[in-house]
């Protein structure tokens, strides 16, 4: 980060100093909880499937989750910061649906600390699309906004619209994993004229939640079948499997 920016960072913690993550309390840094939301947020530590990153029970020497062992999903490895509960809907609700977009930046501190091996690894940031009847409702794609932020924090290219969601689908919360596969389908593809981007490249999805892996599942397929060598997934959340809990 060059001289400038570091002022205009000093600045603006100045103007809008950081609060904890998930309520107005103070805080150091950005990416931080106060200490009563630190005790109650569950970060997401080992054991977890080893390629999707969904929790497993504590004790569990499967290395995958029962999806992945039967049908192993497109992209090579998702990890996520937080799992999807009370508390983390307090961060990524107010961001995704009420203009917060100020949370951008501390969330993708926590996914920078979860999935730092896969930044480490990455030749671009790809943020999983919204189709344009949404955006135009919402104004921001809540991924790209995360992509933005990792990529200033790391210096991996944020390729922010290298995938387009070109079929408008249902909200997708409360289907099953095949009733969403069957809403995405044909779905989500890769921008004519983009290819040369992502050739031979490593690239990691961004997203803020992921539940079954089947919009990270359609995204990754544009991308491998256009060129890609790799597709990793990196999320602020993850919703545990049921069956697991």
């Amino acid at each position: 980060m060059n001289l400038i920016a570091i002022a205009g960072r000093a600045v603006l913690d100045t103007l809008l100093p950081p609060n904890c993550l998930a309520c107005d309390a103070p805080v150091d840094a950005d990416g931080q909880f106060c200490l009563t939301c630190f005790r109650a947020a569950n970060f997401i530590s080992s054991p977890f499937c080893a390629q999707c990153g969904v929790p497993l029970p504590f004790g569990d020497a499967t290395g995958f989750c029962t999806a992945c062992a039967h049908a192993p999903p497109l992209f090579h490895v998702a990890r996520a910061a937080l799992r999807y509960d009370a508390l983390t809907k307090r961060l990524i609700l107010p961001f995704k649906y009420a203009d917060r977009t100020e949370f951008a930046r501390g969330i993708a501190v926590l996914m920078a600390r979860a999935g730092a091996a896969l930044l480490a690894s990455a030749d671009a940031l790809v943020p999983v699309p919204l189709h344009q009847a949404r955006l135009r409702q919402r104004g921001y794609n809540q991924s790209v906004l995360l992509g933005a932020e990792l990529a200033r924090r790391t210096g991996v290219p944020l390729l922010r619209d290298a995938l387009a969601r070109v079929k408008p689908t249902a909200p997708l919360g409360g289907l099953g994993l095949e009733a969403r596969q069957a809403a995405l389908a044909g779905a989500i593809i890769m921008r004519p004229g983009r290819d040369l981007e992502i050739n031979h490249k490593n690239l990691l999805l961004i997203d803020d939640v992921m539940t079954s892996g089947a919009t990270a599942n359609a995204c990754a397929a544009a991308l491998l079948n256009a060129g890609a060598a790799r597709v990793d997934v990196l999320t602020a959340a993850r919703v545990a499997d049921p069956r697991y809990e």
